[in-house]
């Protein structure tokens, strides 16, 4: 696959990037080189590698939820300035 021009101008209209002449050809060169180097990695053979997330074995390091303190309301509420029944009675913060 070769890279266009318009290539170029639609990955800089993307990018919000105005690119000068000089530029423009330095960009056409480097995605160039970075799609070669991609269709290099295709020729690898990989029929014998098994398909992976990570580069290292990955496993959940969280603890189980588990409720300790239960439902205390009322020990909750204790030192409330305010309350309204079961809650926390606060000002208004906007109108």
């Amino acid at each position: 696959m070769t890279i266009t021009d318009e290539t170029i101008e639609y990955v800089g209209i993307l990018a919000k990037l105005e690119l000068s002449e000089e530029e423009k050809e330095q960009a056409k060169k480097d995605m160039g080189d970075m799609l070669a180097y991609v269709g290099k990695l295709n020729e690898l053979d990989t029929d014998d590698v098994e398909p992976m997330s990570h580069t290292f074995d990955v496993h959940n390091v969280f603890r189980e939820d588990v409720v300790t303190n239960g439902d205390d309301r009322d020990q909750m509420l204790a030192n409330a300035p305010e309350r309204n029944e079961d809650c926390y009675k606060v000002p208004k913060t906007f109108d």
